[in-house]
């Protein structure tokens, strides 16, 4: 049984930011809380390939892994998968985002399966992924808003 995940926020900002700022990996430490670091090792076009690290666990053990990003903003969608699984057998994601009322909805959609002898199997990686995930989305839609409210100042404010 392989392990799916689905958590979405809506960002009261424009499509373009969210876009913007949830696609530059150099800042991804300052967007979400768990990463010490984003490494780009390779651009080709559309396609990003990076290492992420993650801050030391309640262990001490530091986590890194290398994915790849494929961006298309035609049709606002971003595709993802680590490339070093670590102890994963995969890991795919698929970013979403699609202009409403309220703003923009970003969608995450994980596909995985752990290794045998991975420190928690589908399940218990589908709760870790469920509980975190809501915290991320969270910080990332309160960063892009304070964003947007900065531009929105700035574009009022008489030079």
């Amino acid at each position: 049984m392989a392990g799916h995940t689905e958590n979405e926020i809506t960002i009261a900002a424009p499509l373009d930011l969210v876009w913007d700022m949830t696609n530059d990996l150099e800042r991804w430490p300052q967007l979400f809380s768990e990463y010490a670091s984003c490494e780009v090792l390779a651009r080709d076009g559309d396609t990003v390939t990076f290492r992420l690290t993650m801050f030391p666990d309640e262990n001490g053990k530091v986590w890194s892994w290398v994915s790849e990003r494929v961006a298309d903003r035609d049709k606002r969608v971003v595709r993802a998968r680590r490339v070093e699984t670590g102890p994963f057998a995969h890991m795919n994601i698929v970013w979403e985002y699609e202009e409403t009322p309220a703003g923009t909805r970003m969608h995450w959609t994980q596909d995985f399966a752990m290794k045998p002898g991975a420190p928690v199997d589908d399940a218990g990686m589908t709760e870790i992924i469920n509980r975190n995930s809501p915290i991320q989305l969270a910080l990332i839609r309160d960063r892009v808003e304070q964003a947007a409210g900065e531009q929105r100042t700035a574009s009022t404010t008489p030079a």
